[in-house]
Formats: C-alpha cells, sequence, structure tokens
C-alpha cells in the first residue's frame, strides 16, 4: 500500500521569504528545541518550536532529502505537516551526496 494516504502524510515547508517544499512523506525527523522529534503518518496533533538544525524527510518514493533549517515552528495535524521557518537553504537528498 506505499504511496497511499495511510501510509503517508503532506508536508509544508516554508521559510520567511518562500515556499521551500510541498509534497508527501512516509516519515519526517524534525530539530525541535526540546530535541529530534519523529513524525509519522497519524501522529497525534502537536506544536513545537524548532531550533536550528536539520529537518529530514523521507517522501513517498523513499527518498531522503535533508533541510537545513532555522528557529521557527513545526504543526501537525489530520495528517498535514507544516513547518515555518525563518530561513531553510533548500533540501539535499541523500542520493545527491
Amino acid at each position: 500500500m506505499a504511496g497511499s494516504s495511510k501510509s503517508t502524510f503532506e508536508v509544508t515547508i516554508v521559510a520567511s521569504d518562500r515556499p521551500v517544499w510541498t509534497g508527501r512523506a512516509r516519515s519526517a525527523s524534525v530539530p525541535a528545541t526540546e530535541g529530534a522529534m519523529g513524525i509519522l503518518p497519524d501522529h497525534e496533533p502537536v506544536l513545537v518550536l524548532t531550533s536550528k538544525g536539520t529537518l529530514s524527510v523521507v517522501g513517498e518514493d523513499g527518498r531522503h532529502t535533508d533541510f537545513p533549517v532555522s528557529e521557527g515552528f513545526v504543526s501537525f495535524d489530520s495528517n498535514k505537516l507544516t513547518v515555518a521557518v525563518d530561513r531553510c537553504d533548500g533540501g539535499e537528498s541523500q542520493a545527491d551526496r
């Protein structure tokens, strides 16, 4: 059932000056101020502050992409992850390294 809405969730990443990335993901790891937080489909609703670090997303195709982010916040509700940060330098696929 790969790629179904039950096994993925919607992700929107925005920086203060531009949209960065939108897509579906299998999982995400967020650099929360309290420590790294993993997000999977059907995670309980959450609103957390982020610290400077790396937001990692595993897309529905299984590709890992890292986004260097600054401070901001993350909201997850109804299988929608919204990441709003001051700065994000874009995404780098681990396959690109």
